[in-house]
């Protein structure tokens, strides 16, 4: 399992979708629909997705020179 790092390709806004999509094994699409869906709920949805773009890393960061 791969650490959870925002790709650099194939994201749309800040990778936090994609990133969550490939950790959990599921499309960036459907990721990105799920928690457009879940905006519809009460909740600090729109905050956590800022809190987990400025947390997550990029993923050229992540890569290490092995």
């Amino acid at each position: 399992m791969s650490a959870l790092a925002r790709p650099t390709h194939g994201r749309v806004i800040g990778g936090v979708c994609a990133a969550l999509a490939r950790r959990f094994g599921t499309s960036a699409t459907t990721m990105r629909v799920i928690f457009l869906l879940s905006c519809l709920l009460p909740g600090p949805q729109f905050l956590l997705y800022i809190a987990l773009w400025i947390l997550l890393p990029a993923e050229d960061k992540t890569r290490t020179a092995w």
